[in-house]
């Protein structure tokens, strides 16, 4: 009877993480890509002028792992349809085994915005990884924001994106250039892991994106995964998610794999952020 109950404990429990992850699921249509997640974001600190700003985010490729060339089109594709005004990348873009960096940029430079692309690394952009994206990004215009600001336009107002340089070793990194920020700014910051924004003080930022974690790669309901890719375990695990300072940081899921080549209910993503002047719709 003890056994019965037990699998019938169980069955209940399979049967709605299955409905959950089901029902909380926005499946793509662009091969390669499980999901487009779309962020309104709002802001009584957002410029007039950038009321409706559509900020595309991409983030570990890790390109070729389990997101290989014939995923890529996919991708590309699906960052067009965002018809977003500028594209963020948010890091790890080689795979263990490879992956031809060239290609990989040479596609993205077909995510035409109206603002150009830029770009933070990750914590696999090491050795010849590093020389190979380094190299990829000039050749195709990526703006590279290595502890560094640049502003985007519209008339006479502005927004900033601020990139951060190996969030993983803060003694050699220096001190976080959003320090140098004004409050009234509007600032996103990118960065590639979640874990920097809890670490250091990032209290101008209004809008943080990162990557890393991968959503876990196995994560049962969006919650809880065996993978540790953050040392603040569960906590930035995906979505939107606030440090102790309240700041909000969206998480993707990413596009690629690491350690493992397997998804398990944290499907690969891209991320559109809508920005909104002032308060909740």
């Amino acid at each position: 009877m003890k056994k019965i109950i037990a699998g019938y404990s169980l069955f209940l429990l399979l049967t709605a993480f299955l409905f959950t992850s089901c029902a909380t699921a926005s499946f793509s249509r662009y091969k390669g890509v499980g999901r487009i997640k779309k962020y309104d974001f709002y802001s009584e600190h957002l410029p007039d002028s950038f009321d409706g700003f559509r900020v595309a985010f991409a983030t570990d490729f890790h390109y070729e792992s389990r997101f290989t060339s014939k995923r890529l089109s996919g991708a590309i594709r699906a960052l067009q349809a965002m018809e977003a005004d500028v594209l963020l990348l948010g890091g790890d873009y080689r795979g263990r085994e490879g992956g031809d960096m060239e290609i990989l940029f040479s596609a993205l430079e077909k995510v035409h915005t109206p603002y150009g692309t830029y770009a933070v690394m990750g914590n696999h952009e090491r050795g010849e990884a590093d020389t190979l994206v380094r190299r990829a990004m000039s050749h195709t215009g990526v703006h590279l924001l290595e502890h560094k600001v640049d502003t985007l336009w519209r008339g006479k107002e502005f927004i900033l994106i601020c990139g951060i340089r190996n969030p993983f070793d803060l003694k050699r990194n220096g001190v976080s250039p959003t320090l140098s920020l004004k409050p009234e700014d509007f600032v996103i910051m990118l960065t590639h892991t979640p874990d920097y924004v809890e670490d250091v003080d990032v209290s101008n930022t209004d809008l943080a994106l990162a990557g890393h974690t991968h959503g876990g790669q196995v994560s049962l309901f969006r919650r809880w995964t065996p993978a540790h890719f953050s040392k603040y375990g569960n906590r930035f695990l995906t979505g939107l998610k606030h440090n102790s300072q309240g700041i909000p940081v969206i998480i993707s899921n990413g596009l690629g794999t690491s350690r493992r080549d397997i998804r398990l209910f944290t499907p690969s993503e891209v991320v559109l952020v809508v920005l909104h002047r002032c308060g909740q719709p």
